[in-house]
């Protein structure tokens, strides 16, 4: 069945035609940069009875400052977090990520709210989303509600956007004095790969103490996770190489579940995990200045 499309001009439009939809039953999915949506059109992996077309939208893809942190629109794409100085002053760990997603024209399609959306574990914007603290702010017709991006995405392939919400923005928030940031993709190639395992890190470290720490995992388990092992093995300490190696063995046993599927194995992943996080930590920790 060739599902009804829905093409909205404003926010207004989108949401007043997502309520209308909800009412009546049946699935909705909700199409912006369509690089995943419509892979899953031809695999027969979705058949939703409608879809809501949001890519005029123009209000969001929208990139400003708010309250000394950031706001990105839901359609900003992965070309736009490249290029946008605000993201390269404010979020700098959110270009690095989306320089690692597929080729050019993958960038200028794909989405950060696609990204959210679609909630694969491999998504390469999400750990950073994770790491960085940020909110998705959600929207109906009748609220507006906002949820950290850790909770947001609560499964594999899931999300807490209800039937009649779309996703508005990203708000992260003002980057704290002193924080080093590191971002690592491993795939099978280089570049144009899907990821076998993200890590995303937000360290600060005063006088040789990690004060503060949020770390992020992507292709690790069935959804995007917060290490709150390695958080917890580490702030308060001095971030001597015993401590980092320590504490990155406890995150590798603790907080990740890998699996053996086609691009790697379980075994491969924690493996690679470990070493690229207890690199990531000892660079950050070098970088610290006085």
């Amino acid at each position: 069945m060739t599902p009804r499309v829905v093409r909205a001009r404003s926010l207004d439009d989108a949401l007043d035609a997502l309520d209308t939809l909800a009412r009546a039953g049946g699935r909705t999915q909700v199409l912006a940069g369509g690089t995943d949506l419509m892979v899953e059109f031809a695999t027969g992996r979705t058949r939703p009875e409608s879809v809501l077309d949001i890519r005029s939208v123009v209000s969001l893809r929208a990139i400003e400052r708010d309250d000394g942190g950031l706001r990105i629109g839901a359609l900003a794409t992965c070309t736009d977090l490249l290029r946008d100085p605000l993201v390269r002053s404010h979020a700098d760990l959110l270009g690095f990520a989306a320089a690692e997603v597929g080729a050019v024209q993958i960038k200028n399609r794909a989405t950060l709210g696609g990204n959210l959306g679609t909630a694969s574990p491999a998504a390469d914007l999400n750990p950073v989303l994770v790491a960085l603290d940020a909110t998705v702010v959600l929207r109906s017709r009748a609220a507006r509600r906002e949820v950290p991006a850790a909770a947001f995405l609560c499964g594999y392939r899931q999300t807490l956007l209800r039937d009649d919400e779309l996703i508005e923005c990203v708000r992260i928030p003002a980057r704290p004095a002193r924080e080093r940031r590191a971002f690592r993709k491993v795939g099978t190639r280089r570049a144009q790969s899907i990821s076998k395992l993200v890590v995303a890190l937000a360290v600060t470290i005063e006088d040789g103490v990690v004060t503060r720490l949020r770390g992020a995992a992507g292709a690790l388990a069935p959804r995007t996770i917060l290490l709150t092992e390695l958080a917890g093995a580490l702030v308060g300490r001095r971030a001597g190489t015993g401590t980092l190696r320590d504490a990155v063995r406890i995150s590798a046993r603790s907080d990740i579940a890998p699996i053996d599927d086609l691009r790697s194995t379980a075994e491969y992943r924690r493996e690679v995990f470990r070493r690229v996080t207890l690199t990531m930590l000892e660079e950050l920790a070098l970088q610290e200045t006085p």
